[in-house]
């Protein structure tokens, strides 16, 4: 075996050096592709909740059920919204003395 050269050896080295930075970035870029496809993938998720949340309310609002169901609803929102603004308007009037 023929003892290696200085030059040969210091090629060796900072060929691994190198490969130890390419090595890193790539790792780097490989947590921020895992970082992004988690966030496409929660959007999506969240789409696709919604839409079958959608799909749920649509299915169950036909016909007469649906009819009392879909009233109901209505009540609700618009109790709701009366309650909201009765209670955020308290003490906006107009004091008389």
């Amino acid at each position: 075996m023929a003892p290696a050269s200085i030059p040969s050896a210091l090629s060796q080295f900072f060929n691994s050096i190198l490969g130890v930075f390419y090595s890193l970035i790539n790792s780097i870029l490989a947590v921020f592709q895992a970082i992004f496809l988690l966030g496409k993938d929660i959007v999506t998720s969240g789409i696709q909740l919604g839409t079958s949340l959608v799909t749920l309310a649509l299915d169950l609002l036909q016909g007469v059920w649906g009819f009392v169901a879909a009233n109901f609803l209505v009540l609700l929102v618009v109790g709701g919204g009366y309650y909201y603004y009765t209670t955020t308007q308290k003490g906006k009037g107009k004091r008389r003395a």
